[in-house]
């Protein structure tokens, strides 16, 4: 049996962790090209949507969209980019991505080219973990 890479990423990259929801984790991306870019998973190992509870679908959004917005809030993108596909991942998860019309991207997404990935210090990723998790929580 395969070990998720979802179901692994909140014990393999402690040091993204931004909290705990209900149904999700959040984390940040290590590769911070896009000031910001998130990822939330499922608690749940599923591939679809439509496999999850009605309730926890619902609170599940909630939880997306709270995150977003708090990115929105930190970041002050022109945009917030949601990307759920799970085409390489089988398991629920959200890329969430604040864009700027600055970003060398800008309008295309994310994967149009290949960049070079932004790293931080890891007291930076500290600060930027910080800063979001205090405004979810």
């Amino acid at each position: 049996m395969q070990v998720c890479p979802m179901c692994n990423r909140w014990e393999t990259d402690a040091d993204l962790r931004i909290c705990e929801l209900k149904h999700s984790y959040v984390t940040l991306m290590r590769d911070q090209f896009f000031p910001g870019y998130t990822l939330l998973s499922t608690k749940i190992h599923c591939s679809e949507l439509f496999q999850l509870d009605r309730e926890v679908r619902s609170e599940l959004m909630e939880e997306v969209s709270c995150v977003a917005k708090v990115l929105y809030d930190i970041f002050q993108p022109a945009k917030i980019n949601y990307e759920l596909l799970g085409n390489m991942v089988p398991h629920i998860h959200w890329h969430l991505v604040p864009r700027f019309a600055t970003d060398p991207l800008w309008p295309r997404p994310i994967w149009a080219e290949p960049h070079v990935d932004v790293l931080l210090t890891p007291a930076e990723y500290l600060q930027r973990r910080e800063i979001i998790r205090s405004a979810l929580l």
